[in-house]
């Protein structure tokens, strides 16, 4: 009668999964890394918990009882999650080695994301990396929560309970129409924005409120339209209605 309170070793599940799979003891010591013997005994061992036979040994082959049909998923099912379980532990242990979740804001997602995706895969092989993009204010409550490990916003954030490290730096350019006026010159100062209708995007994205700001310390007046897609900001461009906001140079 099996004792209900015996608890199978790892061992000892591992040797009859490699038996079942290999059907042949040698082959199944090699997989393990074990000797024969070894791999005999941790079999043995746990057919005696269970006060069962699992296998039928022959001369050329190994043959799964009924009983080891039967538990053969669970014994499977039971290793896998141990090895589960290790690499899990070993990416706490090293988080480099486990799976980040990074948070992008989708006025740069299209343009920088590719960029590090690549990086990480070259110099960090073994990490996963889990994106999600959204606004900067949903992000930022991310990381308070815990359910994002970093995000990649404009800054500056003004965000308490965060950390931030700058990564880079680049100009706000503004896009005319081909025969605007203001194209062509190198520089154009925000007073010059005075009179031209601003398309921006929807409340929450940053670029929305830093191309505000700058229209507002200019003493700009402000003739919003609003957009949905941070891919559409140069469609009215094409189409002349008039010039977006100042946009990162990154996404020109």
């Amino acid at each position: 009668m099996t004792d209900k309170n015996y608890q199978p070793t790892l061992a000892g599940l591992r040797a009859f999964v490699a038996v079942a799979e290999k059907q042949h003891f040698g082959s199944a010591a090699t997989a393990l890394a074990v000797s024969q013997s070894t791999l005999s005994q941790a079999l043995a061992a746990l057919e005696a918990g269970l006060d069962t036979q699992l296998v039928e040994r022959s001369t050329r082959r190994v043959f799964l009882t009924g009983d080891g049909r039967r538990l053969l998923p669970l014994a499977q099912a039971a290793v896998e999650a141990a090895d589960a379980f290790s690499t899990a532990a070993a990416g706490v242990a090293d988080p480099l080695h486990g799976t980040i979740r990074l948070g992008l804001i989708p006025t740069v997602a299209p343009y920088v994301l590719p960029a590090v995706l690549a990086g990480l895969r070259r110099e960090l092989p073994e990490l996963t990396v889990r994106v999600i993009e959204d606004q900067t204010e949903r992000l930022l409550a991310a990381l308070r929560e815990g359910s994002l490990d970093a995000a990649m916003i404009a800054l500056p954030s003004e965000a308490s309970g965060v950390t931030e490290v700058p990564i880079y730096e680049e100009d706000f350019v503004l896009a005319l129409p081909a025969g605007h006026p203001l194209a062509g010159k190198h520089r154009v100062p925000s007073a010059a924005l005075a009179d031209l209708p601003l398309l921006l995007l929807d409340e929450g994205h940053c670029l929305r409120d830093q191309a505000l700001d700058v229209c507002h310390k200019a003493g700009v007046r402000i003739d919003l339209a609003d957009t949905r897609a941070a891919a559409r900001r140069t469609a009215p461009v094409q189409c002349d209605f008039g010039p977006p906001p100042r946009a990162p140079r990154s996404a020109v």
